[in-house]
């Protein structure tokens, strides 16, 4: 197992839109966790993007769990879908099921979104960022059309900008801890070396859902739809470069 902490890829400005992203995320996780628990419950289908809601399959309140209708009666929780529901495409992008989640998105974000906004400006990287997530949720959607499940968090669009660094920066170094049983170093890898085994591992995990096996409740098909969007796009608007860290 390969988990990034840091690059060596120095950056000309600072990132204005990656930090605003990454506070924007922890204050809808704060704002999440001082919720009650059927409150809490209740932001997360209010604001996730349900897929057989987005295609009308159904309903927003056949998705909602007969248990949640009822626990939100009890304790007095109102229940009210965004209007138009489209809008839950972006609000999902913002919305964690937990520490560990947030966590390992946002340090993702920081490791390399930072130069990838470097690289397209701050507003480009902006509009980028949620079109990558958008696609994301797409793909997501078209291969889970009944599914009544809300996706939340930030991995599509993500994966749009390691996408976009794959492109760019693909000899970058990229400092990661190894987990091999109970041995643990640390080692620096070429970043496109990094993020094409988290892609391949991205397709693993989508032929098994594919085959009927659990892939643990990831929306793999984002993080693939995320990261090619990010790879096509970032082709598009920035020529590769053929600086030291290109």
């Amino acid at each position: 197992m390969l988990l990034p902490y840091r690059d060596e890829n120095p950056t000309r400005s600072f990132p204005l839109v990656v930090v605003g992203l990454i506070a924007a995320n922890t204050v809808a996780f704060l704002y999440q966790a001082l919720l009650s628990v059927v409150g809490g419950d209740v932001f997360v289908f209010t604001h996730g993007a349900i897929p057989a809601v987005l295609v009308g399959q159904a309903s927003f309140a056949d998705a909602l769990p007969r248990q949640l209708k009822l626990d939100a009666f009890v304790t007095h929780t109102p229940i009210a879908p965004l209007d138009p529901i489209w809008l839950t495409i972006f609000t999902s992008m913002f919305v964690h099921g937990g520490l560990l989640h947030l966590v390992s998105n946002m340090l993702c974000l920081w490791i390399f979104g930072n130069n990838v906004e470097d690289a397209l400006g701050h507003l480009r990287f902006l509009l980028f960022y949620l079109v990558c997530g958008a696609l994301a949720a797409g793909m997501q959607v078209l291969m889970s059309l009944h599914s009544l499940v809300p996706m939340i968090g930030a991995s599509g669009a993500i994966a749009g900008v390691l996408g976009a660094y794959y492109v760019r920066f693909p000899r970058a170094r990229v400092f990661c801890v190894v987990f091999l049983l109970f041995f643990i170093t640390v080692v620096a890898l070429p970043a496109g070396l990094v993020l094409l085994l988290w892609f391949l591992l991205q397709v693993f995990q989508s032929l098994q859902s594919s085959a009927g096996a659990a892939p643990g409740g990831v929306a793999v098909f984002a993080h693939i739809g995320g990261f090619v969007a990010g790879l096509l796009l970032m082709r598009r608007l920035v020529p590769r470069g053929r600086g030291p860290w290109a």
